[in-house]
């Protein structure tokens, strides 16, 4: 495209100032908190402190630390962010919605990588980002583009919000059944307030409903690791085997629930040369190092590479079960794992940990109410994939003018 302009002509870094009194952790924003691959914000995990850089609704916030991880937000709300977020603010004649799609292209992030300094931790350079080139139109064609786009973005938006929402109710569900032991008991009322009777268990130092039992994570299924083929040997990676999954690929992932394929495939060979395990569709992949405790439901046949134990789970003890008692074991998970560089878990480590095995009829009941869940879930992230290759399709026509909006 001949129509180009420099980035400092239509934005500027915002460099005012804020004091962490006046931000809560709803509108605190860290290098952390924006997540990879643009695929927006979550909730901070620490308290803003100290002085901070203030942002306000509309703008533009870019992750300065790795800029290959390719973290952007436009900020729906007002703020505070942390020193190594830029804020960019769109300047009067332009608008800041496509100002964000301009930056949100992989060239953007290309050029911060090409000026960045550091080599672990490298950061971009705030004068050679400025000079980035962006595509030139009047105002009106800049609010057309930005609309086509920020149209995907916003069916995108309500999905996730949907999926919240049904996580919120599968998950409540499973706390008041399986935590609170408020279970529907034979007369539909909530078995331990309804008076159910409940036995103490020198196990799990606690009691539980009559009946149950106790377990390890081994009940469940089996627990299988992961191994890597040689990366040397291209014949052992695939671009239509069989989907290889690493902890990269979960953190690429947006928080999604579940996973089809990763960055690789491995090919037959590659199976062979690993001893690689293929896991059927329901497995539940749990990170096992660096770091531990990311999970994802496969969506198809697949296997991993060693930083995952992955449970493939017996009729008994349905996938939807085991998903949520897995992911409340989290924190007890990451105090069993040891390691000075990395912190690893193992699946001997997994098998002392000690679970109660509830009721199979209880299971099985809870299992018809989240299936639908589950599966509504998996087809509203399948269309939030595709609505995002729509985006990132018509992005570089709509900016290079190929495409033009009527």
């Amino acid at each position: 495209m001949d129509n180009l302009t420099v980035l400092k002509k239509a934005a500027f870094f915002s460099d005012t100032r804020t004091n962490s009194s006046k931000i809560s952790v709803e509108n605190f924003v860290t290098t952390d908190s924006i997540l990879q691959n643009k695929c927006g914000i979550k909730p901070s995990d620490v308290y803003p402190n100290g002085n901070l850089i203030a942002f306000e609704k509309g703008d533009i916030l870019v992750g300065n630390i790795r800029p290959y991880l390719k973290k952007i937000w436009f900020a729906d709300r007002k703020g505070g962010c942390s020193p190594d977020v830029l804020v960019f603010r769109t300047k009067q004649e332009f608008d800041s919605k496509f100002i964000y799609y301009s930056l949100f292209r992989d060239d953007f992030f290309n050029h911060m990588m090409k000026g960045s300094k550091g080599t672990k931790m490298p950061r971009g350079d705030k004068n050679q980002i400025l000079d980035f080139l962006i595509p030139s139109f009047d105002l009106s064609n800049q609010q057309k583009i930005a609309a086509v786009l920020s149209a995907l973005d916003s069916k995108i938006e309500l999905n996730n919000l949907i999926n919240a929402e049904l996580e919120a109710m599968a998950k409540t569900l499973y706390d008041y059944w399986f935590v609170q032991f408020d279970f529907p008991d034979a007369h539909g009322k909530p078995y331990k307030t309804s008076g159910g009777k409940m036995l103490w268990n020198d196990e799990l130092k606690r009691e539980i409903p009559d009946g149950w039992e106790v377990g390890n994570l081994s009940s469940f299924g089996e627990i299988i690791g992961g191994s890597t083929p040689p990366k040397e040997v291209s014949e052992y990676f695939s671009t239509n085997g069989t989907a290889w999954i690493t902890p990269k690929d979960l953190s690429l992932n947006g928080g999604n629930k579940f996973i089809t394929k990763g960055e690789l495939d491995v090919s037959d060979k590659g199976l062979k040369v690993a001893s690689l395990n293929v896991m059927p569709k329901g497995t539940i992949l749990l990170s096992s190092r660096a770091p531990v405790g990311y999970m994802a439901i496969s969506r198809e046949r697949v296997t991993t590479n060693q930083g995952f134990k992955s449970f493939v789970t017996k009729d008994v003890y349905p996938t939807e079960f085991v998903y949520y008692t897995i992911k409340n074991l989290i924190p007890a998970i990451k105090n069993n794992a040891t390691g000075s560089t990395f912190k690893e878990v193992s699946s001997s480590t997994l098998k002392t940990i000690k679970v109660c095995l509830p009721n199979k009829d209880v299971i099985k009941n809870y299992t018809i109410l989240v299936k639908d869940i589950f599966k509504r879930q998996d087809i509203l992230e399948v269309e939030n994939q595709k609505l995002a290759e729509l985006r990132d399709w018509l992005l570089p026509m709509l900016m290079n003018g190929q495409v033009t909006v009527e």
